[in-house]
């Protein structure tokens, strides 16, 4: 079979986790040491991800299809559950959405498993982290491969759990024990909707396909074929169903991917160990609402185009609103978490404005990149984001603070941290030749086409992007050093397991941006991300628009010169004044617009005190009274009759013969 070793990416972290955690959670006694946990769950995710590159390779190397697509290859493919004509199945789906995919969690997650050498040394529950990781990886990967809509709701509540037992890692404290449910909460609350959608889609679709027509899937040889289902059906569903059914399926993507008013989660679940942050929070995790709508994105295209806009206006708000909470925030790591939520939004809202049918053509180039940039600001932010919570984690190794005040003036401790943190900063604020550039430049060009205010709302939170990222730079590079903190404790560079990956992601980086970026403007077919993965599924050139291009650039400097006049120097007098002037601005931007309080508020005043407490009365007093009165009335009525049971003959034929008159005397009064 040639592609039958993929199913070794999903088996072998599912091993590595049985062997790392069944002996530690058997007991101590039992347990791997740290240094073997560690080595077995980082060499087994260093296979997996050389499995994902020989896949990707030798995927990508195929000679393409007679329509210019790449093939839908399914090596795995089982009948789990048949009900009739609708059948459950489980598989493994290799296209080029997918096969990008592994990349990205493998390659993050290769990282993180290094990293984590370094950063959790002599913590305990060492190999239960390591079991956790190697879970959630697993779950991730499961995700991105399904055959099918309900493959990928069973991983996706797989991931879940695995977040939910990774954020909650440190259980002995309270805030961590609280992030965890909050998330665990929140987003199962979210996938409610996503499983209702499911659910009505595939009652009038009789399918769980991702799509009905479309790229030719060749299954291997013995593999049980997809449940057939035709546009005709989908069509008799009437205009609502569908785009009914698509509608909360995004709700749950919307809740995985922390998009208002859904996002309340993603902050608190910085209480995880930093490692965790930056798989769960750049790579992983948070981008499966968006692989969700690119994966359903023939459907949404063809039956709910105009539901399309929701996607819009819902990413561009939490664009907005995360960005606009991110310049306020003092906490290195919720910084990092209120970007990723903007960021996140970028990819929604580029899928968004993907609407077919400007030139009259099913899937113009409009469509093609709003797509396409989509999953390419996936890669790019996969990197450098993951570069950022990982150096992240080296500053608060450092100082043993997440509080920018316990930084400051870093740079000479730290040259190595200082120098990658400063390129995905600049990758992250979309300078030519940075990987962030060529993604968010395409998405604002396709924003562009679809609205110019689409296109000017997302430069401008591109600006802010740029402000707010290099504030956070100055603040713990440059600025006022905290000589007293740093008196008790000399800042140092983090040793060699945590600096090479910080290395390595930049220099991914760099290398992506140089190429990408020259390959725009100079039209190079093989440096184009569209060449792999693109609406159509066809090859798709990017030619950068210089107008857009120079705009976007022009406005990112400005930015980047902003923050450095206010932020760069020891003392911040601007800064101040600017507080000074706003106070109550900033405190409701660095309460987070008091979103949480909204819901405690909601939930706790609301619905615990008008239909939580009536229901619980209700169930009590008058379900359970009337259960219990039944239950006393069939009591009282046996203790009642009970003397009748004397066992004295002449007692029974005297109420015989009593009962006989009675009868007798009412039938002759009728």
């Amino acid at each position: 079979m040639e592609f039958g070793y993929t199913l070794g990416i999903l088996l072998l972290p599912l091993l590595s986790f049985l062997v790392i955690g069944l002996p530690d959670f058997a007991g101590n006694k039992y347990a791997w040491s740290h240094k073997v946990a560690g080595l077995i769950g980082t060499c087994t995710l260093g296979i997996v991800t050389v499995l994902c590159y020989i896949a990707a390779f030798q995927y990508f190397s195929m000679p393409r299809l007679a329509d210019g697509t790449f093939a839908t290859i399914v090596p795995y493919n089982y009948t789990w559950l048949p009900l009739g004509s609708l059948h459950f199945d489980l598989g493994i789906l290799l296209d080029p959405i997918s096969v990008m995919m592994l990349i990205v969690i493998s390659t993050v997650s290769f990282m993180v498993h290094i990293y984590s050498f370094g950063y959790m040394h002599g913590e305990k529950g060492f190999q239960r982290y390591y079991a956790f990781l190697s879970l959630f990886t697993m779950s991730m990967l499961g995700l991105v491969l399904a055959t099918n809509i309900f493959q990928m709701y069973m991983f996706w509540e797989l991931v879940g759990v695995s977040s939910y037992l990774l954020i909650g890692f440190y259980y002995e404290l309270h805030a961590a024990v609280h992030a965890s449910k909050k998330a665990f909460i929140v987003t199962r609350f979210a996938d409610m909707f996503f499983l209702v959608g499911i659910l009505i889609f595939g009652f009038y679709t009789g399918s769980f396909n991702f799509s009905f027509t479309g790229t030719e899937i060749q299954l291997a040889d013995g593999m049980t074929a997809f449940t057939t289902c035709d546009a005709s059906r989908a069509a008799a569903t009437g205009s609502l169903i569908l785009p009914t059914a698509l509608v909360l399926m995004f709700i749950g993507g919307a809740g995985k991917s922390a998009m208002f008013p859904l996002h309340i989660w993603l902050p608190d679940a910085m209480e995880g160990p930093t490692p965790v942050s930056a798989l769960i929070h750049a790579a992983t995790m948070v981008v499966a609402g968006v692989v969700q709508i690119a994966r359903l994105f023939p459907l949404w295209i063809e039956y709910a185009p105009q539901a399309m806009s929701i996607v819009v206006v819902v990413g561009a708000f939490t664009d907005f609103y995360a960005a606009a909470i991110a310049c306020a925030q003092s906490d290195i790591k919720r910084v990092l978490a209120f970007s990723t939520i903007s960021q996140i939004a970028f990819m929604m809202v580029a899928l968004g404005v993907s609407l077919p049918g400007h030139h009259g053509a099913v899937l113009d180039n409009h469509a093609q990149l709003g797509y396409m940039a989509s999953m390419f600001h996936l890669f790019t932010h996969a990197m450098f984001k993951a570069c950022l919570f990982l150096g992240a984690g080296c500053i608060i190794h450092a100082v043993h603070s997440n509080e920018m005040s316990a930084m400051g003036g870093l740079k000479k401790y730290m040259p190595v941290t200082h120098a990658t943190f400063l390129i995905s900063c600049l990758a992250i604020a979309g300078i030519p030749f940075f990987s962030g550039f060529s993604s968010k430049d395409e998405i604002i060009t396709a924003c562009f086409a679809y609205s110019p205010l689409c296109g000017w709302w997302m430069t401008g939170v591109a600006a802010m992007t740029a402000f707010y990222m290099f504030r956070l730079y100055y603040g713990i590079f440059w600025g006022t050093e905290n000589k007293e903190l740093h008196a008790h404790h000399t800042p140092h560079e983090a040793p060699v397991v945590m600096t090479f990956p910080l290395i390595f992601l930049s220099v991914i980086t760099i290398g992506v941006g140089v190429f990408t970026t020259l390959g725009g403007f100079l039209g190079w077919d093989w440096a184009s991300f569209g060449s792999i993965v693109s609406a159509a599924g066809t090859q798709y050139t990017v030619h950068f628009d210089p107008q857009v291009a120079a705009t976007s650039t022009i406005i990112a400097v400005a930015a980047i010169a902003l923050a450095t006049y206010i932020f760069k120097g020891e003392k911040q007098p601007i800064a101040d004044k600017m507080y000074a002037i706003a106070p109550r601005l900033h405190k409701w931007a660095y309460h987070r617009f008091y979103m949480d309080e909204v819901y405690m508020f909601v939930t706790h005043k609301i619905l615990f005190r008008f239909v939580s407490r009536p229901v619980q009365w209700i169930d009590e007093k008058v379900i359970n009274g009337f259960i219990d009165f039944t239950a006393w009335g069939a009591n009282e009525g046996g203790e009642s009759i009970r003397s009748w049971q004397s066992g004295d003959v002449r007692q029974y034929a005297a109420w015989f013969i009593s009962g006989a008159v009675a009868l007798v005397l009412i039938l002759l009064a009728l």
